[in-house]
């Protein structure tokens, strides 16, 4: 990551315009509210388990069944109504 960022940095891919991605750099360094630099090779590490588990067929089905069976927690319907008893005190 840090040699795809000098390279941007250095103005390599816009060789017209050096400056273009300044803004996108200084987010980078200075503001990165995501934490996308800071978490990149964790994310990295993820996503070859992620690719491994894909060339596995039978696993990934396994996988991709089970989060969809655990999903439902997630649903709007119940962050509504809590949100309705817990943030807004509204009758839900």
């Amino acid at each position: 990551l840090a040699q795809a960022v000098a390279a941007v940095s250095s103005g390599v891919f816009s060789p017209d315009d050096p400056e273009r991605y300044r803004d996108l750099i200084n987010g980078l360094y200075n503001s990165d509210w995501f934490m996308v630099a800071a978490d990149f090779d964790a994310y990295a590490a993820a996503q070859r388990e992620v690719d491994a588990v894909w060339r596995n067929s039978p696993d990934w089905y396994a996988r991709a069944i089970r989060n969809v069976a655990r999903v439902g927690w997630f649903s709007s319907d119940r962050t509504i109504r809590q949100y309705a008893k817990e943030i807004w005190n509204v009758p839900a």
